[in-house]
Protein backbone atom coordinates (compact mmCIF):
# COMPACT_ATOMS: atom_id res chain seq x y z
CA UNK A 1 0.00 0.00 0.00
CA UNK A 2 2.61 2.83 0.78
CA UNK A 3 4.50 1.96 -2.38
CA UNK A 4 1.66 2.75 -4.16
CA UNK A 5 0.80 5.98 -2.69
CA UNK A 6 2.07 9.49 -2.18
CA UNK A 7 1.15 11.41 1.16
CA UNK A 8 1.10 14.96 1.23
CA UNK A 9 0.05 17.58 3.73
CA UNK A 10 -0.45 20.38 1.65
CA UNK A 11 -0.78 24.48 2.49
CA UNK A 12 -2.07 26.51 0.44
CA UNK A 13 -1.88 30.41 0.62
CA UNK A 14 -4.78 32.28 -0.79
CA UNK A 15 -4.17 36.16 0.90
CA UNK A 16 -7.35 37.72 -0.27
CA UNK A 17 -9.12 35.69 -1.75
CA UNK A 18 -12.07 32.56 -0.76
CA UNK A 19 -10.32 29.10 0.08
CA UNK A 20 -9.12 27.35 -3.09
CA UNK A 21 -11.63 24.45 -4.64
CA UNK A 22 -10.42 21.21 -3.81
CA UNK A 23 -10.74 20.25 -7.58
CA UNK A 24 -8.23 23.34 -8.19
CA UNK A 25 -6.04 21.76 -5.70
CA UNK A 26 -6.30 18.56 -7.02
CA UNK A 27 -4.93 19.77 -10.45
CA UNK A 28 -2.47 21.47 -9.63
CA UNK A 29 -1.48 18.38 -7.27
CA UNK A 30 -1.99 15.87 -10.42
CA UNK A 31 0.41 18.41 -12.23
CA UNK A 32 2.69 18.43 -10.02
CA UNK A 33 3.23 14.94 -9.73
CA UNK A 34 2.53 13.97 -13.27
CA UNK A 35 -0.71 12.09 -12.62
CA UNK A 36 -3.97 12.40 -13.89
CA UNK A 37 -6.46 14.29 -11.14
CA UNK A 38 -8.61 11.28 -11.03
CA UNK A 39 -5.93 9.08 -8.83
CA UNK A 40 -5.43 12.38 -6.11
CA UNK A 41 -7.86 12.51 -3.21
CA UNK A 42 -7.39 15.83 -0.79
CA UNK A 43 -9.41 15.80 2.24
CA UNK A 44 -9.79 17.62 5.31
CA UNK A 45 -8.50 21.14 4.60
CA UNK A 46 -9.12 23.80 6.72
CA UNK A 47 -8.91 27.34 6.52
CA UNK A 48 -6.92 29.05 8.96
CA UNK A 49 -8.60 32.32 11.70
CA UNK A 50 -8.99 34.99 9.18
CA UNK A 51 -8.64 32.99 5.92
CA UNK A 52 -5.17 33.13 3.44
CA UNK A 53 -4.21 29.94 4.40
CA UNK A 54 -5.82 26.30 4.05
CA UNK A 55 -4.10 23.20 5.09
CA UNK A 56 -5.06 19.81 4.11
CA UNK A 57 -4.34 16.38 2.83
CA UNK A 58 -4.07 14.91 0.06
CA UNK A 59 -2.98 11.28 -1.33
CA UNK A 60 -1.93 10.30 -4.76
CA UNK A 61 -2.29 6.70 -5.95
CA UNK A 62 -0.52 5.39 -9.11
CA UNK A 63 -3.12 3.78 -10.39
CA UNK A 64 -7.01 3.86 -10.26
CA UNK A 65 -7.19 0.09 -8.89
CA UNK A 66 -4.94 0.96 -6.00
CA UNK A 67 -7.32 4.45 -4.91
CA UNK A 68 -10.44 2.07 -5.40
CA UNK A 69 -8.64 -0.67 -3.08
CA UNK A 70 -7.33 1.65 -0.60
CA UNK A 71 -9.92 4.57 -0.17
CA UNK A 72 -12.52 5.12 2.05
CA UNK A 73 -16.16 4.65 0.37
CA UNK A 74 -17.10 8.10 0.98
CA UNK A 75 -14.42 9.56 -0.31
CA UNK A 76 -14.55 7.60 -4.04
CA UNK A 77 -18.09 8.83 -3.45
CA UNK A 78 -17.46 11.99 -3.44
CA UNK A 79 -15.52 11.73 -6.78
CA UNK A 80 -18.34 9.75 -8.41
CA UNK A 81 -16.84 6.37 -8.07
CA UNK A 82 -18.78 4.68 -5.14
CA UNK A 83 -22.81 4.23 -5.35
CA UNK A 84 -24.10 3.53 -1.81
CA UNK A 85 -26.63 1.33 -1.74
CA UNK A 86 -29.94 3.33 -1.06
CA UNK A 87 -32.74 1.03 0.84
CA UNK A 88 -35.40 2.67 3.08
CA UNK A 89 -35.80 2.13 7.07
CA UNK A 90 -39.28 0.51 6.04
CA UNK A 91 -37.70 -1.66 3.62
CA UNK A 92 -34.75 -3.07 5.82
CA UNK A 93 -37.32 -3.43 9.01
CA UNK A 94 -39.37 -5.62 6.87
CA UNK A 95 -36.47 -7.62 5.85
CA UNK A 96 -35.34 -7.71 9.35
CA UNK A 97 -38.91 -9.31 10.03
CA UNK A 98 -39.22 -11.46 7.23
CA UNK A 99 -35.69 -13.23 8.70
CA UNK A 100 -37.59 -13.49 12.10
CA UNK A 101 -39.85 -16.26 10.89
CA UNK A 102 -37.08 -18.73 8.94
CA UNK A 103 -34.08 -20.30 10.89
CA UNK A 104 -30.90 -21.27 10.31
CA UNK A 105 -29.17 -20.78 6.54
CA UNK A 106 -32.70 -19.92 4.95
CA UNK A 107 -32.13 -15.98 6.28
CA UNK A 108 -29.81 -15.96 3.73
CA UNK A 109 -32.47 -16.50 1.18
CA UNK A 110 -35.32 -14.64 2.32
CA UNK A 111 -32.54 -11.69 2.49
CA UNK A 112 -31.65 -12.43 -1.12
CA UNK A 113 -35.30 -12.49 -2.20
CA UNK A 114 -36.01 -9.31 -1.07
CA UNK A 115 -32.92 -7.77 -2.91
CA UNK A 116 -34.45 -9.02 -5.93
CA UNK A 117 -38.13 -6.98 -5.91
Amino acid sequence: HLFSTKQSVGHELHPGQPSVKKTEIREKLAKMYKVTPDVVFCFSFRTAFGGGKSTGFALVYDTMDFAKKFEPKHRLARHGLFEKKTQTRKQRKERKNRMKKVRGTKKSKVGAAAGKK
